[in-house]
């Protein structure tokens, strides 16, 4: 390949070798950089690239830039160093229990909500005591009551509509 035929083939192919080596590591510099040691690549062992398929050899070496790279000694160490060092207690935190009054709060708008529904007029209430307290599938409260699943789907549509301008009115 002459090096007029190489700097054609990098012209056309860089912002797509780019766009697979950031797709990989998604950092922008590091994709840069990848990028360029693909073409390097490229250019060292030009004779064993197939005439008729440029792009698909480069995206393959652009891919294997990008994973001999994420699975490196060096990338796991900065990474690794980079993590917050109270990652476990970030996580715990996350998880934890909400505080009881959050949870007195909680029970209390469940309760109700609860209370809401039961004011429903029929057929909403059995629709929504279904749906909301035993959850259960569309299919199966239609199946159960005899009706369509688009009734059910209507009947639920309209129950929460009016169960949300209730709850919002106090």
């Amino acid at each position: 390949m002459t090096e007029q035929a190489f700097e054609a083939m990098v012209r056309q192919y860089e912002k797509l070798i780019y766009t697979v080596c950031w797709q990989m590591v998604h950092d922008h510099h590091l994709a840069q950089d990848l990028t360029q040691e693909t073409f390097l690549s490229a250019y060292l062992h030009a004779e064993d690239c197939p005439e008729s398929a440029h792009k698909p050899w480069l995206c393959r070496i652009a891919m294997n830039k990008a994973k001999d790279h994420l699975k490196s000694a060096y990338n796991r160490r900065v990474t690794a160093a980079e993590a917050p060092c109270d990652a476990p207690a970030a996580l715990a935190d996350a998880f934890a229990a909400p505080s009881p009054e959050v949870q007195c709060e909680l029970r209390d708008e469940a309760k109700r909500a609860r209370e809401r529904i039961e004011g429903l007029a029929e057929p909403y209430r059995t629709a929504c005591v279904l749906y909301f307290e035993r959850e259960m599938p569309v299919e199966a409260i239609a199946e159960r009551l005899g009706r369509m699943p688009k009734t059910v789907h209507t009947q639920l549509y309209r129950a929460k509509k009016h169960l949300r301008s209730e709850l919002a009115a106090g």
